[in-house]
């Protein structure tokens, strides 16, 4: 057995690596407080810095009418504007849409949306206007009518009618070659140094970035392999170059050579990883030229610096000095890894060539601590301070002395000004990227000017592999803060332009952004009667919190037990034996079943129960609640140690299984206070009062699978008791233990025992026994079709009050893409949708409709992601997919395969490891089918079935989902809005998702539920949910009865 997560963590660092691990999500006032001191100069430096900032602005603004058609155009279709976001959507969707048909879909649906007519005449350059007529249609200038003029929109429709949409399809194709030119050297390396070569190029330094997605397959990675290597060749081939710095350079993104450039997967990056990069670094050395390694996402950096180290400090590297990195200031760990790589180069006796950058990935990183419930943000939150941390930084990169070719990508002019004077002399370069801040550095470089090397951060690549990268240039470029947006804005004072980042960060009294709550407040903003904590997850990119959930992982107990918990009563069934689904030879605790007596008894328990748990005021509830979400949150370690052991859940699945039910408990304790908090006064005739009031139900018997075995279970339960219900709570036969301690922790919580009882059992005696009575008022299930009709019919046969059902069923969920979908997002987000949790999902996706347009290519690319997947033990950080939860599961699943490798054609099985031999795992696999006619029940495992789909084929598809009953989950992925609301108004499911996965709702923000065969609702962790379990009162009151109106005779005039 492996120790959970332990046998994967790094070892010890050093003091300065430990440091920066630290400083991963520090505070942002503190860290400020530090930097402000760094990076400020004494006064009459600082106004030297201004007065030269300012006058670089100043030449800049004077030369503004010079600007290039280009550069117009880019000004007023910067992406701060609606039409600047949808030129880019359409061009970047057009160039990877392969039939014309969607193509022209697309065109139609984004044109008609924006406000183009406000950018008519707008600009004195004739591109400008020439471009917003039909977005530059056909490359040549066209002179518009007084009618166009008039009524601009309108003459786009009539021209997209009378034209149609191919004329504008090869327009915004002509644009985007024209976009390209200005973002992208060349569409190979040889054009791309000809175009360096070219004489008012010559200037410059350069650094080659080959554009392209990140790797998803092994091919990929060896094709963007095999493209650097030529890229380093074709540099070389142009030498010999005076000195290294001189020379061309080659940026290389880690994510381009592996496909699973992660930290889940330590072990693989670090010797296959770092053997790619040697060489890499190997050929740049004898070729005489730099070689960075670029930054990328915020959890990879400590995992890229573990490469990064190894290579700097082969051997074979010996007086080669033109290895390096980029570091991002924006990151807090920064000024860190500055001082780390300091130490790395002493010790090596080689220096790091640094290109410090701000950062190009701030909202996505914003985006995953909120989603993940990190402790903080891994980036500053306001761009002023990270103007201050670059600052901070560059100083450092000059104080550490010639362990350092210090370069500062930027263009701003006060850092410009900033690091020029910091420089006092020192060797240094700028760089910038192509297409942006020529007109800046025209005042910067050559002799008459600050006389320093300017290196161009160069992109090389096809128009298709050039949008992922322009987009973020774009967003770059025209956000509203972006210095190379406002630097030609005469309405922006220069003063404000160049203000001092230090002064600014200094007056602000609050230093992070008080717009951008912690990730732990996401929800605090929200309606007063509704606020919560988020639930604490693990950033599973920082080592430090590696380490500490894995030393509590190891305090957990490992044989655990678990009975009945009815009070008053004591099962006579035998101790059964729970066995560890990875490994059945192991044995992880022991169950007892409910006899009949105990069922008995916790019914009547339960009913005498019940009334004082209602009476008790919701809010009261509530905080107990809400107690347990806090007791959750300190036992996570056992209860995440149960979810690995008891139900193969892989470790991210076990975290996020345990803050779904924290996120539970506290939601509904949150909608008790919002619902329940006081009766609702009702608006009537004066001379009376109207109130309605909700109240528990009675007894609820919930009923949870062991797919979810703590999230489901607690969040059933919690719902019934918020409302104030009494709850008799039945695990799943394979998840007893998970239950049982969940319960415990309930009761801890302040829960009385009679309250809520724990009645594990056969699901034939609970039916017999407990449904048939009169005193069951509702049940609340989560589990097949099957099991929630025979319910049903149990709970009408009484001749006793109608119960309330509450069924969470089955479903064929699927996917649907069509031919503007970015293959390598649907990739991913289908093998999400399809393997996490081994499939055993009720959102899991098990049939994906690709278009045919782009099939082969979707189908090729998922067959190779799906060779980089791991199944194994869930303990394992590196494993992607666990067991299946046991022999009947999985036998069902292994016949289900034997028949479509019969019927249908296999995409790919996956490789089952070497420690699957004792465990109920199944081969993740695919199969491409012709119809889904060919699946007669919910396949509930990893198996993914494809079915191409003709475009003009899209309600036939969604008939045919809608056709199967089933309404629980469905993907999109479409580029075009007119089908996407197309699909999901014809499409009768409950939770619908667009470009990205349709797994992992989250409470409170995706409400979970289908309709259909697929449940009853309403959704669990909705604001409807609590509704369902309660009973309405209403209170009438005649306030005349004691003799006249005395509010109305009062009223006065």
């Amino acid at each position: 057995m492996n120790a959970i997560l332990a046998s994967e963590l790094p070892g010890p660092g050093d003091p300065a690596r430990t440091r920066m691990t630290a400083a991963y999500c520090r505070d942002e006032t503190l860290a400020m407080d530090e930097l402000v001191a760094q990076a400020s100069l004494p006064p009459t430096e600082r106004d030297l810095v201004l007065a030269r900032a300012t006058e670089l602005v100043a030449r800049v603004r004077a030369k503004a009418s010079q600007q290039t058609a280009v550069e117009s155009f880019m000004r007023q279709y910067d992406l701060s504007s609606e039409e600047g976001v949808l030129l880019m959507c359409v061009a970047e969707a057009l160039l990877r849409i392969p039939d014309k048909d969607t193509a022209d879909k697309l065109i139609a649906d984004k044109l008609g949306e924006a406000d183009w007519e406000k950018h008519l005449g707008k600009s004195d350059s004739v591109l400008v206007n020439a471009g917003t007529w039909g977005l530059m249609l056909t490359g040549k200038f066209i002179n518009l009518g007084e009618d166009t003029r008039r009524n601009f929109a309108g003459a786009l429709r009539r021209l997209v009618g009378r034209s149609g949409e191919p004329v504008i399809r090869l327009a915004v194709r002509q644009a985007m070659r024209i976009m390209g030119h200005q973002f992208v050297m060349g569409r190979s390396i040889k054009e791309a140094l000809d175009r360096a070569n070219e004489k008012e190029n010559r200037i410059y330094r350069y650094s080659y970035d080959m554009l392209g997605e990140a790797a998803l397959t092994q091919p990929d990675a060896e094709r963007y392999m095999q493209a650097y290597r030529d890229a380093i060749g074709a540099l070389g081939a142009r030498g010999p170059f005076k000195n290294v710095l001189d020379a061309p350079s080659i940026s290389i993104k880690l994510s381009a050579l592996h496909p699973r450039y992660e930290v889940a997967k330590r072990a693989r990056v670090h010797a296959e990883l770092t053997a790619k990069l040697l060489e890499l670094a190997q050929l740049a050395s004898r070729n005489g030229i730099c070689l960075t390694v670029d930054a990328e996402e915020a959890d990879r950096l400590e995992l890229s610096l573990d490469v990064i180290a190894a290579v700097h400090a082969d051997p074979s590297l010996d007086g080669y000095q033109g290895f390096g990195l980029a570091v991002q200031a924006y990151q807090k760990r920064a000024p860190f890894v500055v001082d780390w790589l300091a130490q790395q180069a002493q010790k090596i006796g080689r220096r790091f060539c640094v290109r410090l950058v701000k950062g190009a990935y701030w909202d996505s990183e914003v985006k995953r601590a909120q989603e993940g419930g990190h402790a903080g943000y891994p980036v500053y939150t306001r761009k002023p301070n990270t103007d201050v941390s670059y600052l901070a930084c560059a100083k450092k990169l000059f104080d550490h002395g010639d362990v350092f070719y210090p370069a500062f990508a930027t263009h701003n002019a006060h850092t410009i000004a900033a690091i020029h004077h910091m420089a006092r002399g020192r060797p240094f370069e700028f760089q910038r990227l192509h297409g942006m801040g020529t007109d800046l550095y025209a005042e910067v470089m050559g002799p008459k000017n600050l006389d320093v090397p300017c290196r161009v951060y160069a992109p090389v690549g096809s128009h298709e592999d050039l949008l992922p990268y322009l987009v973020r240039r774009l967003l770059e470029n025209g956000a509203n803060t972006s210095f190379v947006n406002r630097i030609v804005d005469e309405s922006v004072p220069i003063k404000d332009l160049v203000a001092d980042p230090v002064e600014v960060v200094r007056a602000n009294t609050i230093k992070p952004h008080p717009r951008i709550p912690q990730p732990i407040d996401l929800y605090e903003s929200a309606d007063s009667s509704q606020r919560r904590k988020n639930s604490m997850g693990v950033n599973f990119g920082n080592d430090n919190e590696l380490r500490a959930l894995a030393e509590a992982v190891a305090k957990a107990p490992t044989n655990w037990a678990a009975t009945p918990l009815v009070p008053g009563a004591k099962s006579c069934e035998a101790l059964q034996d729970v066995t560890n689904p990875a490994d059945r030879r192991e044995k992880i605790g022991a169950k007892q079943q409910s006899d009949q007596a105990t069922i008995e008894r916790a019914l009547t328990n339960a009913h005498a129960a019940q009334p004082a748990w209602d009476a008790l005021p919701a809010a009261s509830r509530a905080t107990i609640l809400e107690n347990a979400a806090d007791l959750l949150e300190q036992r996570r370690a056992q209860f995440i140690a149960l979810c690995v052991r008891e139900a193969g859940k892989t470790l991210a699945a076990a975290v996020s299984e345990v803050r779904e039910a924290a996120d539970m408990c506290r939601y509904y304790a949150a909608m008790a206070r919002k619902l329940m908090g006081k009766p609702e006064a009702l608006t009537g005739p004066t001379g009376e009062s109207n109130e309605i009031s909700l109240h528990g139900r009675g007894v609820f018997v919930c009923i949870s699978p062991w797919n979810f075995p703590l999230a489901i279970f607690t969040g059933q339960v919690a719902a019934a008791l918020a409302a104030g219900n009494s709850v008799i709570a039945k695990p799943a036969d394979q998840t007893v233990l998970i239950g049982y301690h969940a319960v415990k922790l309930l009761h801890e919580a302040g829960v009385p025992e009679a309250v809520l009882q724990f009645v594990p059992g056969k699901g034939s005696m609970i039916g017999n026994t407990l449904l048939t009575k009169p005193e069951v008022a509702g049940v609340c299930m989560t589990g097949s079709t099957e099991t929630a009709w025979t319910i049903n019919r149990t709970l009408a046969a009484r001749n006793a009050q109608i119960a309330a059902l509450i069924a969470e069923t089955g479903g064929q969920n699927a996917l649907i893409a069509d031919s503007s979908a970015l293959p390598e997002q649907l990739v991913k987000d289908a093998i999400a949708s399809a393997f996490d949790s081994a499939g055993q999902r009720c959102s899991a996706a098990r049939v994906l409709f690709v278009q045919e347009d782009i099939a082969d290519k979707v189908i090729a690319m998922l067959s190779g992601a799906m060779d980089e997947l791991k199944v194994g033990d869930p303990a394992l950080l590196s494993t992607d997919v666990g067991p299946v939860i046991d022999e009947p599961s999985r036998k069902s699943l292994a016949d289900h395969a034997a028949r479509m490798d019969k019927e249908a054609k296999l995409i790919k099985q996956v490789q089952l490891g070497p420690d699957c031999a004792n465990g109920t795992f199944l081969a993740p696999r695919a199969y491409e089918l012709k119809s889904l006619s060919q699946l007669t029940h919910e396949v509930f495992g990893p198996i993914l079935h494809v079915i191409r789909w003709k475009a003009n084929e899209l309600d036939k598809v969604i008939d045919a989902i809608n056709a199967t009953g089933f309404g629980l989950t469905l993907g999109i992925h479409s580029r075009i809005d007119s089908t996407i609301a197309h699909i999901s108004q014809r499409a009768k499911v409950g939770n619908c998702y667009v470009n990205r996965n349709q797994i992992g709702a989250v409470v409170g923000v995706q409400p979970f539920g289908g309709e259909g065969l697929s449940g009853t609702g309403p959704k669990a962790g909705g604001p409807h949910y609590l509704l369902r379990f309660v009973t309405e009162r209403t209170l009438t009151i005649n306030t005349t009865a004691a003799g006249g109106n005395a509010s109305l005779l009062t009223l006065g005039e």
